[in-house]
């Protein structure tokens, strides 16, 4: 995004994550978690603001900033809370849920413009922006189709192809051979997954087509902050209950580098995503089928998001129903042909120009080499029209009362065990940050 947008304007990229990459193009800077100073300097800077997240809880600069904002929240993660957090207990379940409600809809509230994936995601915006009183007569009155405040720019691809610069899988990986048909599942497992019914699919194919080989590029997360989720073991323990693993099913114990997965994805024949039909997924817009556009392989994914629609009217590979292992099989006992394979490959080449950094940002790079406020600018309402004492609690600036205010909440939820278990999780995310 940073490299593209970079044509047009100047970029500085500000994260509270440890910067290991670097660039001549624009500038990367790494601030402590809350420091609001360090951040102020990059805000004084700018003439619009992206964010995500929870800048603005972080930030009070950045919340408060005068400069035009933009939110970028092509991930709807109020519905990933719902999956993410299912497992847990009841409280912890709701208390997840309403955080990310609250921090979406200050962003809302506050933002220029928004940024979205997929026509169905601008769907969805369209209508919480309309409950919280943005599609009003001054916004309807600018652009009666809101299609400048809500801009379509989905995640894109390098334009310069991928290049390998080392084997990866075939030859590698003991149990994958030159020969083998490798499908790879290209990112981590989280619970709106279901490559259960995947290891299912190599049951069926294991005396039929030995050499069709399955690979999870990681079965664990980068993020520290993200709990390894009920899936992976449901996962691993489907292979090991079918005698697949280390034979014709593969699971990969560390996050691949970034620059190195180009090497995994090369080495592999089909791309695989298989999901559960639900909000989540209706919403979504899965960033690792874009690596396999970039990678040219044909694609083997679950119906009910936006990329199986896509899948489907170009031909790409292959869209099963939900949960269902024999469908899988037979998908990709089809695709295992060099024939079929060969022709579903080049259809995802030729697409795959129209997902390129350049044709998915011009939106954007057109907002912010000619930004203006929302039209409702300075008439809006600062804060959250609504919400319980929790969400009013986590819309205050960062600092003692806000702290005093959680600490007061927490001892009435969960008394001193829940407080401890509050103060522990802040001092590990916090030590992370060092």
């Amino acid at each position: 995004m940073a490299e593209a947008l970079a044509d047009a304007c100047d970029v500085r990229v500000v994260s509270w994550n440890r910067i290991e990459r670097t660039s001549e193009r624009f500038g990367l800077h790494a601030v402590h978690e809350s420091d609001d100073a360090a951040i102020a300097v990059h805000e004084q800077w700018c003439d619009v603001i992206v964010v995500q997240g929870v800048s603005f809880r972080m930030f009070p600069s950045v919340r408060t900033s005068a400069k035009i904002v933009v939110a970028d929240l092509y991930d709807p993660f109020q519905l990933e809370q719902l999956e993410l957090n299912k497992f847990s207990d009841e409280r912890t379940w709701n208390e997840e849920v309403r955080k990310a409600v609250s921090l979406i809809n200050e962003q809302l509230l506050r933002a220029d413009a928004v940024l979205c994936a997929s026509e169905r995601q601008r769907d969805l915006w369209l209508g919480a922006l309309s409950t919280l009183g943005r599609l009003n007569p001054s916004t309807y009155r600018a652009d009666e189709t809101f299609s400048s405040f809500v801009r379509i720019v989905p995640f894109g691809l390098p334009v310069a192809p991928p290049v390998r610069t080392r084997p990866a899988l075939k030859g590698i990986v003991p149990g994958i051979d030159d020969g083998d048909v490798v499908l790879i599942w290209g990112g981590g497992i989280y619970n709106w997954f279901d490559p259960v019914s995947l290891i299912e699919a190599m049951g069926v194919l294991r005396d039929s087509h030995p050499h069709v080989k399955l690979f999870f590029l990681s079965a664990s997360h980068f993020n520290p902050d993200v709990p390894e989720m009920q899936v992976v073991a449901d996962t691993v323990g489907a292979a090991e209950r079918l005698g697949l693993r280390d034979r014709t099913v593969f699971f990969n114990d560390s996050w691949v580098d970034y620059d190195d997965r180009v090497n995994y994805l090369l080495d592999a024949d089909i791309g695989v995503s298989t999901h559960v039909v639900h909000a989540e997924t209706r919403f979504s817009f899965r960033t690792r089928l874009l690596d396999y556009l970039w990678a040219g392989l044909p694609i083997i994914a679950t119906e009910g998001d936006t990329f199986a629609d896509v899948i489907t009217s170009q031909g790409l590979g292959a869209v099963v129903p939900e949960k269902d292992a024999a469908a899988l099989a037979a998908a990709i006992a089809t695709l295992a042909e060099p024939g079929a394979r060969a022709a579903a490959a080049a259809r995802v080449r030729a697409v795959a120009e129209a997902y390129t950094w350049p044709q998915a940002l011009s939106p954007l790079v057109d907002f912010c080499t000619a930004p203006v406020h929302a039209a409702d600018h300075g008439t809006r309402p600062a804060g959250l029209t609504c919400g319980d004492r929790f969400e009013r609690i986590l819309a205050m600036p960062r600092g003692r009362r806000r702290d005093l205010a959680l600490l007061r909440y927490y001892l009435t939820s969960g008394g001193f065990r829940l407080v401890r278990e509050k103060v522990a999780e802040r001092r590990e995310r916090l030590g992370r940050n060092v």
